[in-house]
């Protein structure tokens, strides 16, 4: 008996959809409502239901992209996505690390709905422009055009360097020892001078309602935790593809996701907001 075509799909299902939503919970729903779709329709004469698919989840997507954007411009402070325990294994690959990184899904955030969705079928999974215009209702002219645009955008906008697992691990664990002691000269160490802190409260939880910059004024505002809440607790997690933390300060948790280039840190993401944080105890969702 032949796997249904859905169940064998649905992690990719996922994944397209958490890459153009930036929200887990948005994403189930929208693989929930492409189930829905693909239950009422013959599939008999579905010629490639991975394509048509895909199709539907994007189309579903593109629909709660436009809800959300509504909403997240009443959002409260920073808007930061919606971190996912990952295994190690999807650090392996590249390209998938990359595109479910926090700092990516940010930079996404930019775009505009048919350009991420675009950018994220051709640069992420490299369908065909034919399938893509399918999915965005445009012609694959259109699409290409689009394509090359998001490109250069998100090329001026993701970090640029490439760093190994093990250097991630390295600095990840300095910092987060110097975290830990409210050692401003460690965190001095491991931070880049022009570092960028950006944390996400959602106005539930106190977070800074704006970016922190310079390696000087965030150390400061870092070593302040130690004091404030001696004691807390931190593991090291894999979070979308790469190794980060999890804090938890007295039941208040934090998820903090780091940009690494050339042995620093150059970017801080603090996901405090509690409603995005119910999954980091969930098993990993991601795979290709």
């Amino acid at each position: 008996m032949s796997l249904d075509p859905f169940v064998a799909h649905r992690r990719l299902l996922f994944t397209v959809a958490y890459e153009m939503l930036g929200s887990a919970a948005d994403a189930e729903d929208v693989v929930q409502e492409t189930w829905l779709r693909w239950a009422d329709v013959d599939q008999a004469q579905v010629r490639d239901p991975r394509a048509y698919l895909v199709r539907i989840v994007t189309r579903q997507a593109l629909n709660r992209l436009r809800t959300l954007a509504r909403r997240r411009e009443e959002y409260v402070g920073e808007w930061l996505p919606e971190p996912l325990l990952t295994s190690p294994d999807v650090a392996e690959d590249i390209e998938l690390a990359e595109s479910v990184s926090i700092a990516m899904l940010t930079v996404l955030e930019t775009l505009d709905p048919a350009e991420r969705a675009v950018f994220v079928l051709r640069e992420v999974f490299d369908l065909p422009y034919d399938e893509i215009a399918a999915a965005v209702e445009k012609s694959p002219a259109a699409v290409r055009q689009i394509a090359h645009r998001a490109r250069e955008h998100v090329a001026a906008r993701r970090p640029r360097a490439q760093v190994s697992r093990a250097e991630q691990r390295a600095v990840v664990e300095r910092f987060l020892a110097a975290l830990q002691n409210g050692d401003v000269q460690g965190l001095l160490d491991v931070l880049a001078p022009e570092v960028v802190l950006r944390s996400d409260g959602g106005g539930v939880v106190a977070a800074a309602r704006h970016p922190i910059e310079g390696a000087e004024a965030v150390a400061r505002f870092l070593a302040v935790l130690a004091k404030v809440a001696p004691g807390a607790r931190v593991d090291t997690v894999w979070l979308n593809g790469a190794p980060a933390a999890r804090i938890d300060f007295g039941g208040e948790v934090t998820a903090v996701s780091l940009v690494i280039e050339d042995g620093r840190i150059s970017r801080i993401y603090a996901i405090r907001n509690p409603h995005k944080l119910t999954r980091l105890g969930a098993e990993a969702e991601l795979s290709r």
